[in-house]
C-alpha cells in the first residue's frame, strides 16, 4: 500500500472538563443525480436544511458522502458532474469517497471536479499514482473535536467486473480487508486516534456475487473501527425499521462495530451521534428528507440549479410514448421484469436491424474472412443495473427515456461457441440480476442458483454451434461480472451511445401508434423435476 500520510484539522479545540464531547456525523450515498425532490421526497434543498438545522442545533458535525452521488438523472446526463460536485461544496460536505459510478466518464471527467473539491477525498486502496488524479486522494484525515481525535479513511470496491476497464486505466487497487485492517490499526496505535470512521463503497451485502467483500465482513475482521459508513448496495440500515436489518457486528475482540447506509437516492439522511468518551456506544438514526418548508431552503442553491432546471424540465415534459402498463420498481436496481425485459427485446430489434443490413450488404466477419454476417442476432442481454427509472402506465416523455437509459454504453455483437454462452447464462442466473431477451428460457434451482438448463429459440443450446449475441460494450469486456463475454469475440460495434438506437425504438413505436409493452414474465425461472414413479 502507498505510504500513508496525514492531513490533521482543527475543528474546534473546546473545552473538554465538564462539557459532553459529542459529535454529530451526518452521511448519505447513493445519491446518483437525484438533485429535485421526487413526490416531495428527497432532493438537494430538503436535505440542506436538515443539515443546517443540524448543525445550528450541534457543536461539532461531520458530513460524509460514501460515493455515487452521480448518475441516474439527466442532470449527470446532460452536465457530466458539473452540477452535483459544486452543489456538495456548497452544502459542506466534509468527507467525501468514489462510488463506481463516479468512474462513468472516465478518469479525465474526474480531474476535472475532484482536485478543486473543498472536502477531504480519501481512498486507502486506490493508488492514483500516473494517472490525472495523482495528488487528489489521501489514505485518510484527523480532524479533532474538544480534544479528541476522529481518523476517517477511505475503502473502495475491487473495480475489476464491475467499472469498465478504461475508466481506471493505470489505477491500482489493494485488497480492502487487509488495508482497511492497517489503516486502522495505524490510525489507532501510531496516530492516537480515539475514533476510527471506515467510510466505504463497497456494499452491504454481496449481491448473490460470494467473491466480493461487504462492510459486515470487514466489521468482523477489523479490530480499531469505531463505525463504517458504506454505500454501493443501496441498503437501507434503518434501526426504526418494523424487522431492521442489523447495524451492530462484533469484530475480532469481540466489540460492536456500527455499520450504516442510507439506501439510495437520498430520501434519508443518517445520522450518528457519538460520546466520544464511549465511541462504541453511538447512537444511529435515520432523518426522513421531506416536508420541509421551502422557506428554509438555501437560496444559494436555488439559484445555482435555475439554468439547469430550466434545460432538464423543457426535456422531461416532452412526450414521446404511451407505455401500456406500469413497469414498477420490484428490484433491487430500480427495474422490474417488465423494464428489463423491454430493454433486452430493445436491443434485440436493434441488433436484428443491424446485422440485416451488414447481411445483405455482403459483409464479411472480421472473425471470419469467409463468412458474412448472419441475418439476424441469437438473443439479447442487457443489465438490469443499467435500467435506473420505471415507467408509469401511460404517457412517456424523452426525459423518462432518457434517464431510464443513462449510460454512454454502444450496442455490439458478439460472436460466442456454445459451451461460452451457456457458462454466460448459468452466470446470468447465478447473479439473478441480468435480463435476456424472449427466445430464452434459464431454468435454475431456486436453493443453489445454478443452472439446470437454457434454451434459445426452444433448442437446447449446442455446444459447438456459433451464436451471435447483442448487448451493450459494457458487458461484452465482462462487466457486471459476466466474464463469460470475454470468450467471445466483438464481431460488430456501434457507434452511436444506446440512448439514440434506444430513442429510435421508443419513436419507431409511438409512429406506428403502437404503446410500449412487452411480456413481463419471467424469463429465469425455477427448475422442475417429476415426480418418480
Amino acid at each position: 500500500m502507498k505510504k500513508l500520510f496525514v492531513t490533521i484539522l482543527m475543528v474546534s479545540a473546546g473545552l473538554t472538563g465538564l462539557e459532553a464531547q459529542q459529535l454529530t456525523i451526518l452521511h448519505t450515498n447513493d445519491t446518483h443525480s437525484h438533485i429535485d425532490a421526487e413526490k416531495g421526497v428527497g432532493g438537494v434543498l430538503q436535505r440542506q436544511a436538515l443539515i443546517d438545522s443540524v448543525r445550528a442545533a450541534d457543536k461539532n458535525v461531520l458530513l460524509i458522502d460514501a460515493g455515487d452521488a452521480v448518475q441516474g438523472s439527466l442532470y449527470f446526463n446532460l452536465f457530466k458532474g458539473a452540477v452535483e460536485y459544486p452543489l456538495m461544496d456548497l452544502m459542506g460536505y466534509d468527507v467525501q469517497i468514489l462510488g463506481n459510478h463516479e468512474f462513468d466518464n472516465g478518469l479525465e471527467s474526474l480531474a476535472r471536479y475532484f482536485p478543486n473539491l473543498k472536502s477531504a477525498r480519501l481512498s486507502a486502496n486506490y493508488d492514483f499514482t500516473g494517472t490525472p488524479l495523482e495528488g487528489v486522494f489521501q489514505p485518510y484525515v484527523i480532524r479533532e473535536f474538544d480534544g479528541k481525535k476522529v481518523g476517517i479513511f477511505g475503502i473502495n470496491l475491487n473495480p475489476e467486473g464491475i467499472i469498465a476497464d478504461s475508466n481506471y486505466k493505470g489505477m491500482g487497487f489493494s485488497d480492502i480487508i487487509s488495508t482497511a485492517n492497517k489503516t486502522a490499526d495505524y490510525l489507532r496505535d501510531k496516530k492516537h486516534c480515539d475514533l476510527v470512521v471506515m467510510v466505504s463503497h463497497i456494499g452491504y451485502d454481496n449481491d448473490g456475487n460470494p467473491n466480493l467483500v461487504t462492510d459486515p465482513e470487514v466489521a468482523r475482521a477489523s479490530k480499531n473501527i469505531d463505525i463504517i459508513v458504506g454505500g454501493h448496495s443501496h441498503t437501507l440500515v434503518d434501526p426504526a425499521a418494523e424487522n431492521p436489518l442489523s447495524s451492530r457486528f462484533k469484530n475480532r475482540d469481540g466489540k460492536e462495530v456500527l455499520v450504516v447506509q442510507t439506501g439510495r437516492y437520498g430520501g434519508s439522511l443518517g445520522e450518528i451521534k457519538v460520546d466520544l468518551k464511549k465511541p462504541r456506544k453511538a447512537q444511529y438514526s435515520l432523518l426522513p428528507v421531506r416536508n420541509v418548508d421551502p422557506k428554509r431552503f438555501d437560496p444559494r442553491i436555488v439559484e445555482f440549479l435555475k439554468p439547469y432546471r430550466h434545460e432538464i424540465d423543457s426535456i422531461m415534459v416532452r412526450p414521446v410514448a404511451v407505455s401500456a402498463a406500469d413497469m414498477k420498481n420490484t428490484k433491487q436496481y430500480a427495474t422490474s421484469a417488465a423494464i428489463t425485459n423491454l430493454s433486452c427485446d430493445m436491443a434485440q430489434w436493434y441488433g436484428n436491424l443491424k446485422l440485416d443490413s451488414l447481411s445483405r450488404a455482403g459483409q464479411k466477419l472480421p472473425s471470419r474472412s469467409d463468412l458474412k454476417f448472419p441475418s439476424r442476432s441469437d438473443l439479447a442481454v442487457m443489465n438490469s443495473g443499467g435500467v435506473r427509472m420505471p415507467w408509469a402506465k401511460g404517457v412517456v416523455t424523452e426525459g423518462q427515456v432518457l434517464s431510464t437509459f443513462p449510460f454512454p454504453n454502444k450496442f455490439v455483437v458478439v460472436e460466442m461457441d456454445g459451451r461460452s454462452l451457456a457458462e454466460l447464462l448459468a452466470q446470468i442466473a447465478e447473479l439473478g440480476s441480468q435480463g435476456v431477451s424472449a427466445e430464452v428460457r434459464i431454468a435454475f434451482d431456486s436453493a443453489s442458483k445454478k443452472a439446470e438448463g437454457f434454451t434459445v429459440s426452444g433448442e437446447p443450446v449446442s455446444p459447438d454451434r456459433l451464436y451471435y449475441v447483442t448487448t451493450i460494450d459494457y458487458l461484452a469486456t465482462g462487466g457486471d461480472y459476466l466474464t463469460a463475454f470475454k470468450k467471445g469475440r466483438i464481431v460488430w460495434t456501434d457507434t452511436d451511445d444506446m440512448c439514440a438506437p434506444v430513442m429510435r425504438y421508443v419513436t419507431d413505436q409511438t409512429g406506428q401508434h403502437l404503446p410500449l409493452g412487452t411480456d413481463p414474465s419471467p424469463r429465469i425461472v425455477p427448475a422442475i423435476s417429476l415426480p418418480e414413479e
